[in-house]
């Protein structure tokens, strides 16, 4: 038997890179707006609408339909097909409008929380790199000191 190729979360090595997915599960940023569109149900509707649509579940659906509409239901189906794949995408590119502007959102969410933490870090090294350079004046004139004395 040949051995299965896919990885699962418990194959990964802990120097792999996170994934997406745990990206998204574990930053602030993503848990602040996953929280803020779960409470609004406008918008739990647009997510699911955007996911489904967004699936070969979504086009295999539409191409078994449309095809018995063409074949089957109507003897000319054309009109009528063209007015409902029309009136289909735009709301689909609304949906789509909507899947991006969330992303946009999350991207400003995510980049804004990053350069605080950025910040703070940099502010935090500052002063541990003030610190050890105190220290270090401190132990070089403490060695002169006692390098001094003992030789003197």
């Amino acid at each position: 038997m040949g051995k299965d190729s896919s990885m699962t979360t418990n194959d990964r090595s802990a120097t792999d890179p996170p994934s997406i997915t745990q990206v998204h599960a574990t930053h602030p940023a993503w848990k602040t707006l996953s929280e803020e569109r779960a409470a609004q149900a406008q918008l739990r509707v647009a997510d699911a609408i955007t996911k489904f649509a967004g699936s070969m579940k979504f086009v295999y659906i539409h191409a078994i339909l449309f095809t018995t509409w063409m074949l089957v239901v109507e003897k000319s189906p054309w009109p009528t097909l063209t007015l409902v794949v029309s009136l289909e995408a735009i709301f689909l590119s609304t949906f789509v409008m909507i899947g991006q502007n969330r992303q946009g959102e999350f991207a400003r969410k995510k980049a804004d929380h990053d350069f605080n933490e950025q910040e703070q870090e940099l502010h935090v090294n500052t002063d541990l790199t003030k610190q050890i350079h105190q220290l270090s004046t401190e132990i070089h004139a403490h060695l002169l000191r006692v390098g001094g004395t003992s030789t003197s």
